[in-house]
């Protein structure tokens, strides 16, 4: 039998969650990088992103944060813009949904940024679609019934 060389099992790799609970400062962009919105996720590490100067980019998730921050679609990124292809991306941070709203506080995202929904930013529905959905009855038409 051959000799263990890990350190090991899985439950090491998952490691502790322990950066979570605490406060971090807030990121602002600095040139060279962009806020986005996640569309959508497309897997291998890879997601759809709608940035906030109007252009969709296909964003790569850096290895660092690889499987470590989980990211969904409808979620506040940081990416930094490639010099070499302007329709590709570079996630670098993922914003907390507090942080986001600070972020559509101080003016750095548009109010048009629709936060802490399960939908993305490209795919809006009607608000006076919700009329439809209900059909009332008159006390005529149940007394015909």
């Amino acid at each position: 039998m051959p000799k263990n060389k890990g350190k090991g099992g899985k439950n090491r790799k998952r490691g502790k969650n322990e950066a979570d609970d605490e406060k971090r400062e807030l990121v602002f962009k600095e040139d060279g990088q962009e806020y986005a919105q996640v569309n959508r996720m497309l897997g291998n590490g890879r997601c759809e992103a709608m940035c906030i100067d109007g252009t969709k980019r296909l964003c790569h998730i850096r290895g660092k944060m690889h499987k470590k921050v989980w990211i969904a679609a409808g979620d506040i990124i940081l990416v930094g813009l490639r010099d070499y292809q302007d329709d590709k991306a570079d996630v670098i941070l993922k914003y907390m949904p507090d942080e986001a709203r600070l972020l559509k506080a101080y003016g750095e995202l548009p109010d048009s940024t629709r936060l802490n929904e399960g939908i993305a930013a490209g795919l809006d529905e009607e608000d006076d679609g919700g009329a439809d959905d209900y059909i009332e009855f008159e006390d005529e038409d149940i007394d015909k019934i």
